[in-house]
This record gives structure tokens, C-alpha cells and sequence, in this order.
């Protein structure tokens, strides 16, 4: 498989340096045009037809991209991109992981894997630490980031759980109306143990890590009640806490940020642990092999 690393501090350079009438387009059809495909897929356009309507645009700004006017953080975020090597650090990354997938006979349902990285809006992702990704497509994977101290040394680790996900959906279909919470733990909690297996448990983002025990043990009892629970927006409740579910619109369930990708971990780590299995044996498992074989979702 083929990796192709989008030189996107050599478009930022140029971006940030543009008239302001040119940056929009310049955003769309050089920054995000390699990703076409991937955007058609989730049903975001390049462009809208219609003024001001949805589009790539509207659409990186409500997941945490840097807006294209805000020259001056955008500015400093570039050059920490280039002082941390962060393309390297990519093109390390996926080296390194598409070399697991070749020792454990795993494969990517595409013929090129495609990476960006792009600068992330840090109010947007104040939870998140200024980091997060998506690579819930085969053959695609985008990381924004705002660099700062706590992110820097975890981009590998973000990088490799956007890669679990090519993997596990290359396997797996992924039913966006129908997804259920039970489908979405597991998801996100074997992304997350293939990125301890290959970075460390101290690596791991700040969805599974800053969780107090009482509060995880809270978030399990909650969560195993609604297993079943149907439908992107009732399951986004469950995954990623009442704040966000709030800003969303969607209705919030009593638990705190990203309470389902910490349970989802616990669980597949649970699983792994108990059963003797490695990440590379757990991806392969279906979702209810998973829950119904670890200690912790029982009821």
C-alpha cells in the first residue's frame, strides 16, 4: 500500500500568505480536493451550491479546523508544525503501522492511503487538548492539530487510532443510521488499544486518560444500560458526553466528555486481558464477541 502524505505546511505557507478573497477556494480546491472522494462519501460537497450553504467549508469549521481567515494563530501553529517535524512524524507513523498490519495479516480495503494534517481551531478542541482526527474511510486519514506541549509527544498515537479505524472499517461496515452504542465503544476502544500496543499507554489521548474512578465506574453503569441504543445522535450522547451533546443539539444522558471512548477502551482492554487476545486477534472480532466476553459491561 502506497502512502501519500499531503505537504500541507507547504499549502499553509501559501494559504497564510494569500489575498483574503483567494483563500476560500484555495482551501477547498488545493487543501481538501486530494480528499474529494472522502468528503462525497460523508455527503460534504467541495463547494455549495448555494451562498453560505453546506459545504468543506462550513463543514472543517464545525469539526475543529482553523478557520482560513485567522492568519495570526494560524501562523503560529505552522511554525510549530515545522519545528516538531510533524509530516516526518506522520510518514514514521504510518510506516510503522502499515508494518503491523503486514505481521498480522491485516489489510487496508484501498489501493493508497492518503494523510493531511491541518491546523486546529484550539477553542474548538479545548477538550480535546487541540488535537483529534477521522479516518472512518479506508484509504483516508485527516489530523488537526494546534501544537502545544501536551499534544506534540501523542500526534503518533492519534495518527495510529485514525489507522485502526481504515483497518476495522475495512472489515466492518458502518451503518451510520443504525450504529448502536454497544458498536461505537468498541470501535473507538480498539483504535485506542492499537495505539497503546504501539506507543504506550502514556501516549493515549485525553478521552481515555483523564477519567477519575468514580467517574468511570459512573459512565460504566450508564453506558451498559443503553448498549442497545440506536442512531448517530442518540449514541453521540453516550460517546461524547453532555457538553458536547449539548452544543450538538442532541440530548444529554449525564455523563461527562468522551465518557464512551474511556468505557470503550476499558472494555477492550478488559477483553484482551481476559481472554488472551492481542489487538490484531480483537480487530477482527464482531462487537457482541467483545462485550459479552469481557467483565466489565456485564450486567
Amino acid at each position: 500500500m502506497n502512502i501519500v502524505i499531503e505537504n500541507t505546511i507547504e499549502h499553509y505557507e501559501r494559504l497564510l500568505s494569500m489575498k483574503e478573497e483567494d483563500k476560500e477556494n484555495y482551501f477547498r480546491y488545493s487543501m481538501m480536493k486530494p480528499f474529494e472522494k472522502m468528503w462525497n462519501i460523508i455527503n460534504v460537497p467541495l463547494k455549495a451550491q448555494l451562498t453560505n450553504g453546506y459545504d468543506v467549508l462550513m463543514a472543517t469549521k464545525m469539526l475543529g479546523y482553523l478557520d482560513v481567515s485567522e492568519i495570526e494563530i494560524g501562523r503560529v501553529a505552522l511554525e510549530n508544525l515545522r519545528e516538531m517535524q510533524a509530516l516526518q512524524t506522520a510518514h514514521n507513523t504510518l510506516s510503522k503501522c502499515l508494518g503491523f498490519n503486514q505481521q498480522h495479516n491485516l489489510k487496508i480495503d484501498a489501493v493508497e492511503l492518503k494523510f493531511g494534517l491541518y491546523i486546529a481551531n484550539p477553542k474548538k478542541l479545548e477538550l480535546q487538548k487541540g488535537y483529534c482526527g477521522f479516518g472512518g474511510i479506508p484509504g483516508f486519514i485527516q489530523v488537526t492539530i494546534f501544537p502545544n506541549s501536551y499534544n506534540i509527544p501523542k500526534l503518533p498515537a492519534v495518527i495510529a487510532h485514525e489507522f485502526h479505524h481504515n483497518i476495522r472499517f475495512s472489515y466492518f461496515d458502518w451503518d451510520h443510521g443504525n450504529v448502536t452504542v454497544g458498536d461505537y465503544l468498541i470501535v473507538e476502544g480498539l483504535a485506542e488499544s492499537f495505539a497503546k500496543e504501539l506507543y504506550g499507554e502514556e501516549l493515549l489521548g485525553p478521552w481515555v486518560t483523564s477519567f477519575e474512578e468514580d467517574d468511570l465506574q459512573y459512565s460504566i453503569e450508564v453506558i451498559k444500560d443503553a448498549l442497545n441504543v440506536k442512531g448517530f445522535a442518540e449514541v453521540s450522547s453516550y460517546m461524547f458526553g453532555d457538553k458536547i451533546a449539548i452544543e450538538q443539539g442532541y440530548q444529554p444522558v449525564g455523563l461527562s466528555p468522551f465518557a464512551g471512548y474511556a468505557v470503550g477502551y476499558q472494555a477492550v482492554q478488559s477483553f484482551m486481558k481476559k481472554n488472551s487476545v492481542g489487538i490484531g486477534e480483537a480487530t477482527l472480532l464482531d462487537t457482541d464477541e467483545i462485550i459479552s466476553n469481557c467483565d466489565l459491561l456485564s450486567k
